[in-house]
């Protein structure tokens, strides 16, 4: 252990702690706005300066490590001051736009400016004239607003390996874009959306679309109908005051109708639906054996926008079917439309994502058209639909506990846990094991594969088959597992793995680039460990169990991959070489 002194007190921490992270052990707050701590530090901004006896300059807290003997000081009056001019610095080429700017109130820039009093500063304003970009219509890039801190390249380049933005020029002229002058939407850019759940600012933002719903519900002419995906229930509470992981189903399903959508359903019914059709592809792909394995799964959209650019010689291993969203939006202007016997063109669908790529995916391919219209008109963030709550005027944590609606409402635990990294892979498992063996099995449960950690295998028995699979999530991760599938192929042996879930977000989508700001690993679990605690509690944990499942197929579908069901659940590929690496 490290042996050293903090503001006076003496600290002991092990080996590589940097500055910064001893005081937080010490409970000290040592101001910061380019660190983050899902990413390494870059020292960028020079807000977590702090004194080191001895040593000639000021020390950045977050690149500095603790040394043997150290004496540090994070709060003096110079230190104060010296933080001061960083932030007037900082905020002379910032915009004043805070009252219509999506982070009012949640920026970290805001925040820290009212913690140092800045209330006026005599300093030129060094705005810069710069053209907002929402070329991709899922994010939207404002380079006026950025504080150069660095975090979205390197979550970009660093942890999703996509490389669509870099930090153009030096100085007062740098500017986070696309490199080569070019839009975003012609970049490699997959729309995660992890830059603006990284950003501090609102200088990297959701695809604002709330104005568009608004419209649809004051229209009489509308029926308006709702979805809300799995991990956007145990986030949506933390802009509420509860805390991360809370489950708010009920709350959600009411505060939705009293903004004025007619019908609630719930993306997990598509997660049961998605897991019928997939667990008879991975079915069907083990029987049939040779080139046809490894399956991998395509509920993200992400992923899929990742795979065609970059990765394309996978397409022949990629599931066909469609994401949960999807589904339920097929079904709602298909089945739906007929039960009630209204017309598709007047029924409007909205989506709620904790994802902003699947503002992308909706319109993706032709295939998303499966009703002979577009099967989701919006698709809106966890935040969109937070700022439409507070708009509507409701009392969020008063709300009573509503249900959702049929047929399409119902769900099994095992569409909760589409949520969060392993969750899909369980899920299938479940089923498979019914569809290979026409037994249920009682393991239910599969632990291994919902850590946090990158690339996750296990070996599951299935009948008197040993089924390999793999957990990969986070783009730079999904990567290396791709890469042992093709090297494998190149040389002629069988695949690693039979069956791949992949999900380009750390955590899955409860880490989604459409959720709340702030997100840590602590926060993924806490969002993860709500929706494992809905499904544990569940009395149907196996998607071929639900009711209204069976019901559809009987009804409308016929069976698992039937002519039907190519048709609305499932979709197609296509090779985008343009960014081949």
């Amino acid at each position: 252990m490290i042996n050293a002194i903090l503001n006076g007190i003496k600290i002991q921490v092990e080996p590589g702690t940097s500055i910064l992270q001893a005081a937080h052990q010490a409970q000290v707050k040592i101001p910061t706005l380019c660190y983050h701590p899902d990413l390494p530090p870059t020292a960028s901004c020079g807000i977590c300066v702090v004194k080191v006896k001895n040593a000639p300059n000021m020390m950045r807290a977050c690149t500095t490590p603790v040394g043997e003997g150290m004496e540090i000081t994070t709060q003096d009056a110079e230190i104060v001051a010296v933080r001061r001019s960083i932030l007037e610095l900082i905020l002379s080429a910032h915009p004043n736009e805070c009252l219509t700017c999506l982070r009012n109130g949640e920026c970290e820039l805001q925040r820290l400016a009212e913690d140092f009093g800045i209330s006026r500063s005599d300093l030129p304003k060094l705005v810069p004239s710069l053209p907002i970009d929402d070329s991709t219509k899922s994010i939207v890039l404002d380079p006026r607003k950025c504080v150069r801190c660095g975090r979205c390249t390197v979550v970009c380049q660093n942890v999703q390996n996509v490389w669509a933005l870099c930090m153009k020029n030096r100085g007062l002229d740098a500017v986070v874009a696309p490199a080569g002058d070019i839009q975003l939407a012609d970049s490699p850019c997959v729309r995660c959306g992890q830059c603006s759940a990284h950003c501090p600012v609102g200088a990297i933002y959701e695809y604002n679309q709330a104005e568009e719903v608004w419209k649809a519900l004051l229209d009489k002419e509308k029926h308006c109908i709702v979805q809300i995906a799995p991990a956007v229930r145990v986030s949506i509470g933390e802009t509420f005051g509860f805390a991360p992981g809370t489950n708010l189903t009920g709350k959600l399903y009411t505060a939705l109708r009293r903004m004025g959508f007619q019908q609630v359903f719930d993306t997990n019914f598509g997660a049961d639906v998605t897991i019928m059709e997939e667990g008879s592809e991975l079915v069907e792909r083990i029987t049939k054996g040779g080139d046809s394995l490894p399956l991998i799964t395509t509920c993200c959209p992400a992923w899929v926008d990742f795979m065609e650019k970059f990765d394309s010689d996978m397409i022949s291993y990629f599931s066909s079917c469609k994401s949960p969203q999807a589904i339920v939006g097929a079904l709602t202007k298909s089945y739906y439309a007929e039960k009630i016997g209204v017309s598709p063109d007047k029924i409007f669908m909205v989506s709620i994502m904790p994802c902003t790529a699947k503002k992308f995916e909706i319109v993706r391919a032709k295939d998303m058209f499966a009703s002979g219209h577009q099967d989701i008109d919006v698709s809106l963030t966890t935040r969109e639909l937070a700022r439409m709550i507070r708009q509507a005027g409701l009392e969020f944590a008063s709300l009573d506990e509503g249900e959702a609606d049929s047929p399409l409402g119902r769900y099994t635990g095992a569409g909760t846990i589409f949520g969060e990294t392993g969750g899909v892979m369980e899920a299938a498992l479940r089923t498979a094991h019914k569809l290979v063996t026409g037994k249920e099995t009682d393991n239910l449960e599969f632990a291994p594969i919902h850590t946090l950690e990158g690339v996750k295998e296990l070996t599951v028995k299935i009948g008197d088959k040993d089924i390999k699979v793999c957990v990969a999530h986070g783009l730079r991760n999904v990567e290396e597992v791709v890469d042992r599938v093709r090297q494998a192929k190149k040389a002629g042996q069988e695949p690693p793995w039979h069956f791949i879930e992949v999900m380009a977000c750390l955590g899955g989508c409860v880490g989604g680039g459409g959720q709340f700001w702030g997100v840590t690993d602590k926060v993924r679990l806490e969002r993860a460990a709500g929706l494992t605690k809905e499904d544990r509690g569940a009395k149907l944990r196996r998607s071929h169990e639900n009711p209204d499942v069976k019901k559809l197929y009987d009804e409308f579908i016929g069976k698992p991959l039937s002519e039907k069901a190519h048709t609305l659940f499932h979709t197609h590929y296509v090779e985008r070489s343009l960014y081949r690496r």
